[in-house]
């Protein structure tokens, strides 16, 4: 075996792994923001001190890596449009977690590629195969699986239409990425740009900060904001960003399945949140729909 081949392998390797911990911390997010609900903080308040802290850490990954600041007057409109689209996505996200399971939630959201697809058909005429209609098809059902709980009545229909929303907005977000100038961006750049944008979004929802909850200076709270900016943000964009340099988007897309099951045993383990076996049979169809969904786009 040659040096080349040893440092692809290496490459590779650790690709995979940065993959399964970029999806995994992401899936911490219902684990730092329940507890901050119960202190009393509202969503934009926890979004916004999210945000604040982690356009901060974000500054300083940028500063220590020597990147650049500028931003080219064509970006800027793009930028912020981005930008209250990623904050939106966040704010219907974390007001799911108040109507619904969180593990259910994040089993939904991981279907936001399929809205991608839909999106790109009906505005780019871009064509969906018979396998990507038939994964969306099987992935609704597993929907309506997961939306049954062990009681036998439904999950919050204003939970699954604010996780929709999230799995939505994240979708257009991603296409404006991908077909405006701003596609030729660092991805730490981009977030943090982004993330400064969204501060504004919540700050409109905040009366322009006269409804902002004060942080309760405790170890409580200040972990779990900490826990929110670093994990779930910070470090699942950097390592989902070398994950995609080392081993592709197509891997990557795949173990996000681990986004969803983290979450998932956050809820029954953390939330005394329960499952029944229709509920884990969903979990497996919209996993695999969405899996098999990836793949048929990449064949």
């Amino acid at each position: 075996m040659n040096a080349l081949s040893i440092v692809r392998k290496n490459r590779a390797g650790r690709g995979y792994v940065l993959a399964a911990i970029a999806s995994c911390t992401y899936g911490l997010n219902p684990l730092f923001c329940v507890p901050l609900y119960n202190l009393g903080l509202d969503v934009s308040s926890v979004l916004f001190y999210r945000y604040t802290v982690a356009a901060a850490l974000l500054a300083l990954i940028m500063v220590s890596s020597k990147m650049s600041f500028r931003l080219h007057r064509r970006e800027i409109v793009p930028i912020v449009f981005a930008g209250i689209l990623f904050a939106v996505s966040s704010l219907f996200l974390f007001y799911s977690y108040k109507f619904m399971d969180v593990g259910i939630a994040s089993t939904i959201l991981y279907v936001t590629p399929f809205f991608v697809a839909a999106i790109m058909a009906v505005f780019f005429h871009q064509r969906i195969p018979l396998t990507g209609i038939i994964c969306i098809a099987v992935a609704l059902v597993g929907i309506g699986m997961l939306s049954i709980k062990a009681d036998s009545t439904i999950q919050n229909p204003i939970g699954i239409l604010c996780v929709v929303g999230s799995s939505l907005t994240y979708a257009v977000y991603m296409i404006i990425i991908n077909r405006s100038c701003l596609n030729r961006m660092g991805t730490v750049p981009l977030t943090f740009y982004s993330i400064i944008a969204g501060i504004f979004v919540f700050a409109v929802f905040m009366n322009f900060f006269r409804d902002l909850v004060p942080l309760p200076l405790t170890y409580n709270a200040v972990f779990n904001v900490a826990g929110l900016a670093i994990f779930p943000t910070v470090v699942s964009i950097v390592t989902m960003t070398v994950a995609i340099q080392d081993i592709g988007p197509v891997p990557t897309s795949i173990l996000e399945a681990l986004e969803p099951v983290t979450a998932l045993m956050i809820g029954c383990w953390m939330f005394g949140e329960s499952l029944t076996a229709l509920n884990m049979a969903g979990v497996a169809v919209v996993l695999s729909a969405v899996t098999l969904f990836v793949l048929s786009k990449h064949e």
